[in-house]
C-alpha cells in the first residue's frame, strides 16, 4: 500500500467543495437519490473523492433500493478500512478510505451473492473513471 495521505483541516477544506468535505472529512451522510454516480452503469473504476485511491470497480455495482451506489466488495481489502459507528442511536459499520482515512459510507450484510455485503457509498465521497 501507498503512504498513508496526511493533510491539515484547513488543507482538505481548501481542496473539497463544502458538500465533499463534509461527507468525507466530517461523516455527513448525502441526502438518498441525490447522487450523480448512483444511476451509473459504465464501466471503470470508483475512486476516494479526496485522494484518488482506487476503491471499487464497477463489475461490483449493484441496484440495491437504498439511494446510495451500493457495492458487494471493494477493490482489496487494502483499499478500505471498516470502524465501528454508534453515531445516532445506531450500531453500524462505517467505511473509511484506507489511504486518506475518509468517510466513504457504511456497510451491511444483506447485499448479494458472492460477499453477501452491501457497501453503501455517498456518491460524493467518489469519483469515477470509465474504462477507456
Amino acid at each position: 500500500m501507498t503512504e498513508k495521505v496526511t493533510k491539515s483541516d484547513a488543507e482538505w477544506q481548501a481542496a473539497l467543495d463544502p458538500d465533499r468535505y463534509q461527507v468525507l472529512r466530517c461523516g455527513a451522510t448525502e441526502a438518498p437519490w441525490s447522487g450523480e454516480l448512483l444511476v451509473n452503469h459504465e464501466d471503470g473504476i470508483y475512486r476516494c473523492g479526496a485522494c484518488g485511491a482506487e476503491l471499487f470497480r464497477s463489475d461490483t455495482k449493484f441496484e440495491s433500493g437504498s439511494g446510495w451506489p451500493s457495492f458487494f466488495a471493494p477493490l482489496g481489502e487494502e483499499a478500505v478500512e471498516l470502524e465501528e459507528d454508534r453515531a445516532h442511536g445506531m450500531r453500524r459499520t462505517e467505511v473509511r478510505c484506507a489511504l486518506c482515512d475518509s468517510h466513504l459510507g457504511h456497510v451491511f450484510p444483506d447485499g448479494p451473492k458472492p460477499t453477501g455485503l452491501r457497501y453503501c457509498i455517498n456518491s460524493l465521497a467518489l469519483d469515477f473513471d470509465p474504462d477507456e
